[in-house]
């Protein structure tokens, strides 16, 4: 039971707060103070992930990370007491500082010019596509039509990734309406599976059980704890590590770029999985209209084609050049530290900054990595605007050294070989573990020098 302290004050043990971790009886506590957000679960804005991921704990600086100013007055309705013995690890005070100093200095709401610019390289790679396969009668324009198209998808993929985190437009429906036009209609990508995936990805940045962006079993493997069948807390099933996935974990650092060009099929189909489910998915019906009329104009624009090379190349090219997002997506985590267990939120600061990698670049290719190159600040300050990430980057960098904390950077090259090396080492175990994949000739060959 709760401890009672001054007449005025509640106060709670933290063996009671770690008692209240259910969807049914949740509790968190935010600077010392206890809530109990139980009632707020089902309609809590980043879903009901997070708050489950963090229950029964102290998640002021995810709180911090993920909510304006403004979210502090809507807590009094749930307060129940206050945290006795509560403490602040100096990393997470530092942290928190920082995260108050860029609120008053206006960071998070400069947004700059990204929004419009994106907007506008959409509009015209969508106008040049079209005409491309409308007017011209070329294969070889074709063939570039395609390619336009592939980086259309990932210039919407990173203005809703953006739209995703912050307000890239001032007024909220605005806001959504550029989510669902630029994600679910032009790209086929569920804005609503794509904020429940990202949100538990940024909660639980880097754990093998809890964080989405690292479950791609039977395909990959970056670690061989997964070997152990592990439940998935996102997908609710159990990541089974049988005969196939051992087959193709052992060629993963092979198979790990073609599987990528073609990795935006996943984001279809799991996208078509959460909006037929029973799962709540806020604006279902917008959802589910923004996806099909993506299913409408793209095979007609492929069936516009002269004959079914063409389009088939064209669908391939399309495939192809939006893989490189997708690699990108995967550098910033693969060849990161990792670990098993829900996230904590004494060590929340820390987890984030250990389980990711910046890719150093020069200004003129921030338009390329699309904000993903500083990934630890982008972690670290979720709601922060792309174009200040270069500008707040030297503060993380400093803020690790005094803790003692590891700030991973290295070239897009060097990340794609970290990449490689960490798949080649789990496929290595995989063929070791228990009963090895059968070794044939052609696997004598390929490997005999590593």
């Amino acid at each position: 039971m709760a401890v009672q302290g001054e007449e005025a004050k509640r106060y709670i043990t933290a063996e009671e707060l770690r008692k209240r971790n259910t969807a049914s009886d949740l509790w968190i506590c935010i600077q010392g103070k206890v809530y109990d957000v139980t009632s707020w679960v089902e309609d809590h804005p980043g879903g009901d992930l997070p708050l489950l991921s963090l229950a029964g704990q102290d998640a002021t600086n995810a709180f911090v990370a993920y909510h304006p100013a403004s979210a502090w007055a809507h807590l009094g309705r749930f307060f129940v007491g206050h945290l006795a013995d509560y403490r602040v690890s100096a990393a997470s005070s530092d942290y928190r500082r920082l995260v108050a100093e860029f609120s008053k200095s206006g960071l998070f709401d400069q947004k700059g010019l990204v929004a419009p610019l994106t907007i506008c390289s959409i509009l015209v790679l969508l106008v040049a596509a079209v005409s491309g396969v409308l007017l011209s009668e070329s294969a070889l324009v074709h063939a570039l039509c395609g390619g336009m198209m592939g980086f259309l998808w990932i210039q919407t993929g990173w203005m809703g990734h953006d739209s995703g985190h912050y307000r890239i437009v001032g007024h909220p429906r605005l806001n959504r309406l550029a989510q669902i036009v630029a994600g679910n209609c032009l790209a086929g990508v569920s804005i609503a599976w794509w904020k429940r995936n990202h949100n538990a990805h940024h909660i639980a940045c880097n754990s093998l059980d809890f964080d989405p962006d690292l479950q791609h079993m039977p395909f990959f493997a970056v670690s061989s704890k997964l070997f152990a069948s592990m439940k998935s807390y996102f997908y609710e099933r159990k990541m089974n590590f049988d005969a196939v996935a051992r087959f193709l974990v052992s060629y993963q650092h092979w198979t790990f770029y073609p599987v990528m060009c073609f990795a935006r099929i996943n984001l279809f189909a799991q996208s078509i999985l959460l909006l037929l489910s029973a799962k709540k998915v806020p604006n279902r019906w917008q959802e589910i209209l923004g996806v099909a009329v993506f299913w409408i104009w793209y095979p007609l624009l492929v069936s516009c084609l002269p004959n079914w090379g063409e389009r088939v190349m064209f669908v391939v090219a399309s495939f192809a050049v939006t893989g490189i997002q997708h690699v990108q997506f995967c550098l910033n985590h693969f060849s990161s530290s990792v670990y098993v267990g829900p996230p904590q939120g004494n060590d929340w600061f820390e987890k984030q900054t250990m389980g990711t990698l910046d890719i150093s670049c020069s200004p003129w290719m921030d338009w390329f990595h699309g904000g993903l190159q500083f990934q630890v600040a982008h972690h670290l300050f979720p709601r922060l605007p792309r174009c200040h990430l270069r500008k707040v980057s030297p503060f993380v960098r400093e803020l690790c050294k005094k803790h003692k904390l590891p700030y991973n950077i290295a070239t897009f090259w060097e990340a794609n070989a970290m990449t490689i090396r960490t798949l080649r080492a789990a496929a290595l175990r995989a063929r070791d573990f228990e009963n090895p994949v059968p070794k044939n000739l052609v696997w004598e060959a390929v490997n005999t020098h590593g």
